[in-house]
């Protein structure tokens, strides 16, 4: 049976600010796929990613320099042994699965996603081990029962193997209840500076069309534990709201956004309407009401009347300088076709600094 990606028990200060932590890893077999490793683990903490092996690289290698003081050099010297093992196991249980499956050839995919969850101010850990196979669930282990539940009638197979290796069970319960929890302590210890920082987002209220939804639109938080609704009059709604994900932004903070189908909303009730972010760790809320001044939108805005008359003033002021530039050209014109033949009326005086010209010296008109 497959002995999953192992962990250290390690022990470590208990976090100051009530949240959910997670450690994961994710490993990935593939056949076929262009531009991916044959085989892929990723471990992160938090959503942050902290440690990566693949198949071309044959080693575990540390992607956080805090990680490198939480974790001694053996802790990556062992998991490349581990991860190594772990890598002709996928391919010949994926040889096994597309034999089950009928399958001659193709793109195929078999992941693993294993960790834990803490909750470090009621102690609760929740532990997960599952496999899937092309995109579907094939597998997953009750650490409560200490037995796989099969979800499909292909996966029967391998649950009435597994369910046997009663050893291995009772030391995935300890891994994922027990070790994960501690390992979590211990890394956060060492980085606290990134991992248990608070930042808050920038709140936008947005609009495609008058038809359309107005968008709450949260971005840059972290960490992802947070929320964001709308509320009318203090009262959380759920009908005409649409909740979006929270999703990952490339410098490591969040990004989420809530809906709301303004349609049948008159527009003086807006403001009765507002949003609300909340996140971990801050006790005051951001909110944000529903104002139409402060919805951006794509749609052009009618323009006002002020600036019409800004914009007549302008063109007027305009036409009388030009009126005025040209009949002082038209003016001199007519005072050289008076004047002797050739000469400038002032050629004699000289272009002094003031009078338009440069602070170069004295100059002649020729």
């Amino acid at each position: 049976m497959f002995t999953v990606l192992s962990l250290l028990l390690l022990t470590g200060a208990h976090s100051a600010t009530a949240r959910i932590h997670s450690l994961k890893y994710f490993l990935t077999g593939s056949s076929q796929v262009l531009n991916l490793p044959e085989f892929v683990a990723v471990g992160l903490i938090d959503e942050v990613q902290f440690g990566y092996y693949d198949s071309n690289t044959m080693k575990v290698e540390p992607k956080q320099d805090w990680m490198l003081k939480a974790i001694e050099f053996q802790f990556w010297e062992r998991h490349t042994q581990l991860a190594l093992s772990q890598q002709p196991w996928f391919k010949n249980y994926m040889e096994i699965l597309k034999e089950r499956f009928n399958q001659t050839g193709g793109v195929h995919i078999l992941q693993l996603m294993s960790g834990c969850e803490w909750d470090d101010e009621t102690g609760e850990v929740k532990g997960f081990l599952q496999f899937g196979y092309d995109g579907e669930d094939f597998i997953s282990l009750d650490l409560e029962t200490k037995t796989w539940i099969a979800p499909t009638p292909k996966s029967v197979i391998t649950k009435l193997k597994w369910d046997q290796h009663k050893a291995d069970l009772a030391d995935n319960k300890n891994l994922y209840t027990k070790e994960c929890p501690s390992f979590i302590k211990k890394v956060l210890e060492q980085g606290r500076s990134s991992l248990l920082r608070t930042e808050l987002p920038r709140i936008s209220l947005l609009q495609k069309s008058p038809s359309s939804p107005v968008s709450c639109y949260a971005t840059g938080f972290y960490p992802d534990s947070a929320v964001l609704f709308w509320r009318r009059e203090g009262e959380e709604l759920h009908e005409d709201v649409y909740q979006g994900e929270v999703l990952p932004n490339h410098d490591g903070t969040f990004q989420m956004s809530a809906d709301l189908n303004v349609s049948s909303i008159s527009p003086e009730d807006w403001r009765r309407y507002e949003c609300v972010f909340h996140i971990s760790g801050v006790k005051e809320d951001i909110v944000t009401k529903l104002d139409k001044d402060s919805v951006e939108s794509n749609r052009e805005k009618p323009i006002s009347v002020t600036t019409i008359m800004i914009i007549i003033t302008a063109v007027v002021a305009l036409a009388v300088v030009s009126a005025v530039i040209g009949l002082i050209v038209y003016r001199r014109k007519k005072a050289q076709s008076t004047s002797p033949a050739g000469k400038d009326p002032g050629a004699s005086e000289p272009l002094r600094s003031g009078d338009g010209g440069s602070n170069s010296p004295s100059e002649t008109s020729s």
